[in-house]
């Protein structure tokens, strides 16, 4: 694909790999890429602003969503939380021609796979086990049952790294970030 070229990229990986981080460090040196904000049921972490990191709405507006068909894809996410695409903003982004990017679950990855098969799909990977662990454990944000229950999921999630088209490795998020991005603007080279 060629500079310039428009076509939805999806990042996904495990729990505490660090998509958020890339996705962020993406948004602050790459205004060109245009990053979709998710819907999600969960309640805010200290950091995060509504509207920037997510839509946050209660279960009766996500539900709305959801019979409306407005979102491109959505999953309970660890078994507690729903998260999902709101579907217009994505076709406007590429209806414009922008680089697009999609950071999700790997439940969403798959439906939009069936609904968007010539997506790029982008496995965010750790560079161990251990290190998504203590990236986990060190974020601070979650109980201890909460974690476990993380780190059970993170096992399947890692075990779907083959049905994505190229993975990336976060040892640190400026390389990731950058990778990232000459995948979104020349795809594999």
């Amino acid at each position: 694909m060629s500079r310039g070229a428009s076509r939805l990229t999806v990042l996904a990986g495990p729990t505490a790999v660090g998509k958020g981080s890339v996705t962020a460090w993406v948004r602050e040196h790459h205004p060109e890429v245009w990053i979709s904000v998710s819907v999600t049921t969960r309640r805010p972490r200290p950091e995060e602003q509504d509207g920037v990191h997510y839509h946050f709405v209660d279960d009766a507006e996500f539900d709305r969503l959801v019979a409306a068909d407005a979102l491109l894809e959505w999953a309970v996410v660890h078994g507690v939380h729903r998260y999902g695409t709101p579907r217009r903003p994505v076709d406007e982004a590429l209806a414009e021609q922008r680089l697009a990017l999609l950071e999700i679950d790997l439940q969403g990855a798959r439906q939009v796979r069936r609904r968007m098969p010539q997506a790029r799909f982008v496995f965010l990977a750790p560079p161990s086990f251990e290190e998504l662990e203590r990236r986990l454990v060190g974020r601070g944000t979650e109980t201890a049952q909460e974690r476990e229950r993380r780190l059970r999921t993170a096992h399947e999630e890692l075990a779907a790294e083959r049905e994505f088209d190229v993975t990336v490795v976060n040892r640190r998020v400026a390389e990731a970030g950058e990778r990232l991005v000459e995948l979104m603007e020349y795809g594999e080279a």
